[in-house]
C-alpha cells in the first residue's frame, strides 16, 4: 500500500511499567517477590509487550515506512497519517479510536497470552508478514459501525466503536430511568443499560443477554443488566436491536449518572431528567486485517468456538 508511507504508532504501557518501573507502587512490588498469584502475569506480559514494540519497528523499517512513535496517553494529533498502528490490546485499540477519523486502523495484539486482541489485524510474531501484505495491497480494509451519543441534543461522544453503559456510578445503587423505543415509554430499574455496536456484540452486552452481530452489521443492540422486577411486573423493553435510521432515549430519573463509553476512561456525567440519546455515528472506523466474520469466533481452552450468527432480520 504506497500509499501507507507516514505511519502513526500508538502503544500502550504495560502494567508492570505502569506499577512499577513508573509509579513504584510498594503493593505491587511485594506481591511480585512472593510471587502472588494475583500477579503472576505482568511480568510476562510486559516482556512480550517490549518484544512487539521492537517487532513493529523492525517491521516498518522492513517495508520502508516513516513512523512516528508516542504512547497511548500521548496521542496527539493523528491529521496527516496515512495509517494508525495500536500496540496493546482491543482497550488500547478503542483508546486510539476516539481520536480516529477516516485514517485507517491496524491493531497489533502485543500480549496474546494476556489480552483480548478480537479487534486486532494482527499479532506478536506476526507483524511483520502482515505488513508487508499491506504494502503489497493484500489485506482487505472493513469499516466498523460506531456510535453517537448525545446529552439533551448535544454530542459527547462519535466515535464509540465497542459499548457504551449508561448506570449509577456507584454499582450497588439502583439505576433508574425511562427509557423510550419504538414510540413507547417504560419506567425501568436495573443494574443499567448497555448499548453497543456490531463490534462490540460478543463483549459485556453478551454477557448481559444480548446476542452477536455481522460485523458489517451497522445496527446497534441493547441490553439491561440485571432488571429488577416488582411482583407481577414484566418490562417489555429488555433487549432488542436499533436500525440505522433508529435511535434510543433514555430519561434519566437518577440525581448523578454516567455514560461510560468504550471502558471507564471515556465517563460523562448525566444529570436528572436529562436525555440521552444513542444512534449509529455517520464516522465508521476502517479496520485492517480484520475478517468481518472475526466477531463471531471466541477462544475456549487451546481451540476456537464459533457463536451462531443472528437471524436475518437481526443484521
Amino acid at each position: 500500500m504506497s500509499a501507507a508511507r507516514r505511519v502513526l504508532v500508538i502503544s500502550k504501557r504495560s502494567a508492570y511499567d505502569l506499577y512499577v518501573r513508573q509509579k513504584k507502587v510498594a503493593r505491587v512490588i511485594a506481591l511480585l517477590d512472593r510471587n502472588d498469584a494475583t500477579v503472576a502475569r505482568l511480568l510476562r506480559a510486559d516482556s512480550h509487550h517490549a518484544q512487539t514494540v521492537d517487532e513493529v519497528r523492525a517491521a516498518i523499517d522492513h517495508v520502508g515506512w516513516r513512523a512516528t512513535f508516542r504512547e497511548r496517553d500521548r496521542i496527539g494529533e493523528v491529521a496527516g497519517f496515512d495509517l494508525v498502528i495500536s500496540v496493546g490490546g482491543d482497550g488500547t485499540l478503542m483508546w486510539v479510536s476516539h481520536s480516529v477519523g477516516d485514517t485507517p486502523m491496524l491493531g497489533v495484539n502485543s500480549a496474546p497470552q494476556d489480552s483480548v486482541g478480537f479487534l486486532c489485524g494482527t499479532y506478536m510474531g506476526a507483524v511483520r508478514e502482515h505488513l508487508v501484505a499491506i504494502e503489497e495491497g493484500r489485506v482487505a480494509r472493513v469499516r466498523a459501525a460506531r456510535m453517537q451519543v448525545a446529552v439533551d441534543g448535544a454530542v459527547v461522544q462519535r466515535r464509540v466503536l465497542n459499548d457504551v453503559l449508561f448506570a449509577h456510578p456507584v454499582p450497588a445503587i439502583t439505576s433508574k430511568y425511562i427509557l423510550e423505543f419504538g414510540g413507547a415509554c417504560e419506567e425501568q430499574k436495573s443494574s443499567g443499560l448497555w448499548v453497543s455496536t456490531a463490534a462490540g456484540s460478543t463483549a459485556a452486552i453478551r454477557s448481559a443477554g444480548g446476542r452477536p452481530m455481522p460485523f458489517r452489521s451497522r445496527m446497534l443492540q441493547y441490553a439491561v443488566r440485571e432488571p429488577y422486577l416488582a411482583p407481577g411486573a414484566e418490562y417489555q423493553h429488555v433487549r432488542g436491536f436499533v436500525h440505522p435510521d433508529e435511535s434510543l432515549r433514555v430519561r434519566n430519573k437518577m440525581r448523578d449518572a454516567r455514560l461510560y463509553a468504550d471502558g471507564s476512561r471515556n465517563a460523562v456525567s448525566v444529570e436528572l431528567g436529562q436525555i440521552v440519546e444513542f444512534s449509529l455515528s455517520d464516522e465508521p472506523l476502517v479496520l485492517m486485517g480484520v475478517s468481518p466474520h472475526a466477531i463471531l469466533t471466541r477462544k475456549r481452552g487451546d481451540g476456537m468456538t464459533t457463536i451462531p450468527p443472528p437471524h436475518a432480520h437481526d443484521q
